[in-house]
């Protein structure tokens, strides 16, 4: 372990215990940095960032995870400010800062003098969790898709990304993205209703640990949307993801989203905090 100040410290594979003992506080809103810690063991040149951690007197109160996306676990004010400072001090080196709204706010405010404008910033999201299989009769022909079907999905891969995030993820090449997706395939995490060679449907798990896993893409195509695919699609993903993945399915979306709301809300998914999530 290194200290860079008196309360921040780097935290490496000699920290597992300490971080694993804070991220057990909330390991369902904490999945996807719980995820990271489990893949990498805080190995930096597997994690591709860092981890920093905030407390005193060898305490562990706070942690940030510092990589593709900033995200900050059980961060008070104090360490807020503690990791906004070093952050400044680094430059930007991330795409988003997302989490809990009540931390990353705060992060903001402090990071948008220096770091912003921002893309777009989405302060209100709605974190929802289900831990029952769905009550909603699920869509039979939604099943994991096929390696082989990795040409057929990537397009609507693609056209998820660029629509949610606003900005295409072949910006700077395929290569990346299309191995993302592959990985997601090759674990069974990605799911679809395929009709006549066209996806009408896809979702997939990005990240899981044995204590819960989340959506993300969810997409259904354009044409079709207002039928009520939705649904009966996510429930599909949801009563599978709880039988071969994990306890507990969460997923995080846009407040102003109404449809997919109401979706996810008939799927049986209920509020369980709000995110907040910043774009550069």
């Amino acid at each position: 372990m290194l200290r860079t100040t008196p309360a921040l410290q780097l935290l490496g594979p000699s920290d597992m215990a300490r971080l694993r003992r804070l991220l057990d506080v909330d390991p369902v809103t904490n999945v996807f940095v719980d995820a990271r810690v489990q893949q990498t063991g805080l190995d930096p040149r597997r994690l591709g960032g860092e981890v920093w951690g905030y407390g005193a007197g060898g305490a562990l109160e706070s942690a940030c995870h510092a990589g593709a996306n900033l995200v900050p676990v059980q961060a008070h004010p104090a360490a807020v400010a503690m990791f906004a400072e070093h952050a400044v001090t680094q430059g930007r080196r991330c795409s988003s800062l997302v989490g809990q709204q009540e931390a990353l706010r705060p992060l903001w405010e402090h990071l948008e003098p220096h770091w912003g404008p921002a893309r777009s910033v989405r302060p209100d999201q709605p974190f929802m969790t289900i831990r029952e299989p769905s009550p909603l009769r699920p869509d039979l022909t939604v099943r994991r898709v096929l390696i082989d079907e990795l040409d057929l999905l990537y397009p609507s891969s693609v056209a998820m990304f660029t629509e949610e995030v606003g900005v295409s993820p072949e910006a700077d090449g395929a290569g990346p993205y299309r191995a993302r997706v592959a990985q997601l395939i090759s674990r069974g995490w990605a799911f679809a209703r395929i009709e006549d060679g066209r996806v009408v449907f896809k979702a997939e798990i990005g990240v899981a640990t044995a204590r819960a896993c989340q959506i993300q893409g969810v997409y259904v195509e354009p044409s079709l949307r207002g039928r009520g695919i939705a649904g009966p699609a996510m429930a599909a993903v949801v009563n599978a993801a709880l039988r071969d993945i994990a306890p507990v399915v969460t997923l995080y979306v846009n407040a102003d989203n109404t449809p997919a709301r109401r979706a996810y809300e008939r799927v049986g998914f209920t509020r369980a905090a709000t995110f907040t999530t910043v774009l550069f």
